[in-house]
């Protein structure tokens, strides 16, 4: 996607990426156990220090992000947030493209709240199924093949 970059985050993205959260996942939280603005905070500031978030600019905006962890053969995505006001257009799906690519003959695994009907199809869209459940989660996965390079 033209106009698409995705940088490694630092401490001065935090406020931002906790802003992100906020605003695409609230009503979300809300539904299943409310929103907190301070255990949120609390959550966020620890999960920013142990996972890897990676910010999405778009057209030279920072639009979202995305956290990852990985093992020699999965790769966890914890989250992937595209601010409300750029939702739709494409953004979330070159992202996954892109974290699908660098995972290559890794299986993908990521949770999605069972009342995020939008998030479950979207990623169905880019192949993941439903592997598991809880009271308020669907466990998601996608084996990917490894591809070997071509040699010329």
């Amino acid at each position: 996607m033209e106009g698409l970059s995705i940088r490694k985050a630092d401490a001065v993205d935090s406020d931002f990426v906790f802003a992100v959260k906020k605003a695409a996942f609230r009503e979300y939280m809300e539904q299943v156990w409310g929103w907190d603005d301070t255990h949120q905070r609390e959550l966020h500031n620890k999960r920013f220090d142990s996972q890897d978030f990676r910010i999405i600019q778009f057209q030279g905006n920072d639009v979202g992000y995305f956290s990852t962890s990985c093992t020699s053969d999965s790769l966890k995505i914890h989250q992937l947030f595209i601010h409300p006001e750029y939702q739709g257009r494409g953004i979330g799906s070159a992202c996954m493209t892109r974290i699908l690519a660098d995972a290559a003959g890794k299986a993908v695994n990521l949770q999605v709240l069972k009342i995020n009907i939008r998030g479950i199809a979207f990623y169905q869209r880019l192949g993941f199924s439903i592997i598991d459940e809880d009271p308020t989660h669907v466990q998601m996965k996608k084996l990917l093949a490894f591809t070997a390079p071509v040699l010329q």
